[in-house]
């Protein structure tokens, strides 16, 4: 086992424990965030599923040897896991020890379910009246529909809107709404904590998939409501303002995009492409006349773009501080020399290495997150680590829970 404790001693949460019974990608990526702060984050498996559902969601070409998927991965380094039955007894009553030891609980379950485990709020805090109970559902408190992202995508209107023209809907490929309702509760958990810290008191807060959707729809939500349009699929357009996140297709086959928000910016664009007198052309030199004209001046714009490479087309419009980008696969987006802060790398007993993306992007003055973190933990690495440090069990007692099955302890630790 990492000694997390000792990588993240000068870090602004260092002694904060976190016990987390959320599993697969929100909850566990508000855990993630907490472990690089320098919390210490005990991640809580379930034995009859054998661990977070995330461990077996694995490309096709991911080694089928180990239980450390790409996609658990994203959202669990720092972590210890423990592996517990909670709907055993003996289980459960593990649980409510480590509660009484911990600041904060992250759950995941649909409403009605953590009182049906016995591990909602009002249960909990009788263990610990500081507590300080995090809960991701997917529609809110009161309505008792499991969230997935997909379907939650659909109904947020994202899917509508996303796509090409002529195409369907389409959901985008990365689980947004889980980061987005992630994202609300780590703001809801960081106010809670500065409400301990004045008060003394804990409290229990929820933050939705649906509701972290409706939030951020931002402009296309006011377009609606301001506007009274529905907003369409136009692909990468934007419904705003021209040219800005439209794709160009570029000489040797890639793809660029830019992000003239302003006039001044379209002229010296049109200026550096050779065709100055586009920039004051009535038809495209204010924004709304290119919104209205948008397929011509598009259409003209890629014709121009298209006579170019693409980094030297890039080079030439950074050269004049005209913004603007590769469309980048994955592989070349962590070329960027800015990527570089953003990886973490990992190293298992066995002699496995992992990389990952760190969870906090942002700097400070003061040191705030970890320079390392631990790698995402094997199945119930850590059981017996938790059992014997923080709940002082004996060896035979330890050993009698994993023969009743009411915890699993991984032979080798990681």
């Amino acid at each position: 086992m990492s000694d997390q404790k000792d990588i993240s001693r000068d870090t602004p949460l260092a002694g904060l424990k976190v016990l987390e019974l959320a599993s697969v990608l929100a909850g566990p990526s508000v855990g993630m965030f907490f472990a690089e702060l320098g919390a210490t984050v005990l991640k809580v498996e379930n034995v009859t599923t054998e661990g977070d559902v995330t461990r077996k969601w694995k490309l096709s070409r991911e080694p089928s040897d180990t239980d450390i998927s790409g996609y658990f991965s994203s959202v669990n380094w720092g972590k210890t896991s423990f592996a517990v039955d909670l709907c055993q007894e003996e289980g459960l009553q593990i649980i409510y020890r480590l509660a009484a030891q911990c600041d904060i609980i992250l759950v995941s379950y649909k409403p009605g379910d953590a009182e049906k485990l016995k591990v909602d709020y009002p249960t909990l805090r009788a263990y610990n009246e500081k507590l300080i109970y995090a809960h991701i559902t997917g529609y809110g408190p009161h309505n008792p529909r499991a969230g997935f992202d997909a379907i939650i995508q659909a109904e947020s209107g994202f899917t509508y809107m996303n796509g090409e023209p002529d195409g369907p809907p389409t959901k985008m490929p990365v689980a947004l709404m889980d980061v987005l309702a992630a994202h609300h509760l780590k703001e809801a958990i960081l106010l809670a904590l500065l409400y301990r810290e004045r008060t003394g008191q804990g409290q229990h807060i929820e933050a939705s998939l649906f509701m972290a959707g409706l939030a951020s729809l931002a402009n296309q939500a006011t377009n609606w409501l301001v506007g009274g349009a529905i907003p369409e699929r136009i692909g990468s357009d934007h419904p705003n303002i021209v040219p800005y996140g439209t794709i160009y297709g570029t000489k040797d086959g890639k793809g660029i995009v830019m992000a003239a928000g302003t006039d001044k910016q379209f002229r010296q664009l049109v200026t550096v492409l050779g065709r100055p007198e586009l920039g004051t052309d009535p038809r495209y030199a204010k924004n709304q006349d290119r919104v209205k004209n948008k397929e011509e001046i598009n259409g003209m714009l890629q014709s121009l773009i298209g006579q170019y490479d693409r980094e030297e087309i890039l080079s030439l419009l950074g050269e004049k501080r005209i913004p603007a980008g590769g469309v980048f696969n994955m592989k070349e987006v962590f070329e960027v020399p800015e990527s570089k802060d953003m990886l973490l790398e990992g190293d298992y007993n066995d002699g496995m290495r992992i990389r990952g993306v760190r969870a906090v992007a942002f700097h400070s003055e003061h040191k705030m997150s970890c320079d390392k973190l631990s790698p995402p933990p094997h199945y119930g690495a850590h059981t017996r680590h938790i059992l014997k440090e923080w709940l002082d069990f004996e060896e035979n007692d330890i050993e009698q829970l994993i023969s009743k099955g009411v915890v699993y302890a991984r032979k080798k630790q990681q």
